[in-house]
């Protein structure tokens, strides 16, 4: 189950964090992973312990707000099955303390860049005769989190857009889903502790980790393998729905 044997797909932001375990988890079950990454020095990286396990992988440096820039990407991948909306950036900040261009940056990654990636990526799946996408949302889309006004409008965004695309391609065996993930253990989190919260990381990370009922912060490779499950055949009669994986944050938290 869950073979991706075959499968050429497409991760953005596939460098570091959630699109890195994406990345590995999907070359374990078969897939030739193609990843798009500002940063070439960590795609690259992430490609070679892929080939170092046995599996395909090639990286492509890519600034994914720039259409014409994952236009020639695409180009060079060629056909591919999927595509994982994953690459983004996070912004803290009330709607009045937000400047014009701190919004208008994560708006520009997180929105338009993956409108950009769906643009290019629906004409090839029509040559291919189908295809998936796969974007990451967040709890920010689906409840008020303090602090995060732009962050929490660009996914509210992505999950319209995930719900638009999976209506607007479903009778040419496209399917849209995306993932919406609680507080995730990634290298940004660390940063923003280390930057926000220096000498107290940990008191910090284990009261973060507390705001979850389940009392933890969720692993990569936890949201990895709900978006291998998504992106599978197994998955053939899902489009259009939105995955919370949040330790019971949106439904237990009172």
């Amino acid at each position: 189950m869950f073979s991706l044997q075959y499968k050429n797909v497409v991760i953005t932001g596939g460098g570091s964090g959630i699109g890195r375990a994406i990345a590995l988890l999907f070359a374990t079950q078969g897939a030739q992973v193609h990843i798009l990454d500002l940063n070439m020095q960590a795609g690259r990286a992430v490609v070679d312990e892929i080939v170092q396990e046995g599996g395909a992988a090639k990286e492509f440096q890519c600034d994914i707000a720039n259409q014409s820039a994952v236009k020639a990407a695409f180009h060079s991948i060629g056909l591919f099955d999927i595509l994982v909306n994953n690459a983004g950036i996070a912004h803290i900040g009330k709607a009045d303390d937000t400047n014009e261009d701190d919004f208008d940056r994560v708006m520009t990654v997180n929105v338009k860049g993956a409108y950009n990636c769906i643009h290019e990526a629906i004409p090839v799946f029509r040559q291919n005769k189908g295809g998936v996408i796969l974007n990451l949302a967040s709890i920010a889309a689906l409840v008020g989190i303090p602090d995060r006004f732009a962050y929490s409008t660009s996914k509210g965004a992505i999950l319209a857009m995930t719900m638009s695309v999976a209506k607007d391609y479903i009778h040419e065996n496209i399917r849209c889903n995306s993932i919406s993930p609680a507080r995730v253990f990634t290298p940004f989190v660390e940063g923003f502790l280390k930057k926000n919260y220096p000498g107290r990381e940990q008191e910090m990370f284990e009261t973060l980790s507390k705001t979850q009922p389940i009392g933890r912060m969720a692993e990569p490779k936890e949201i990895a393998a709900l978006a291998l499950y998504l992106c599978s055949d197994e998955a053939g009669f899902i489009s259009g729905c939105d995955y919370p994986i949040d330790g019971g944050f949106t439904k237990l938290n009172n």
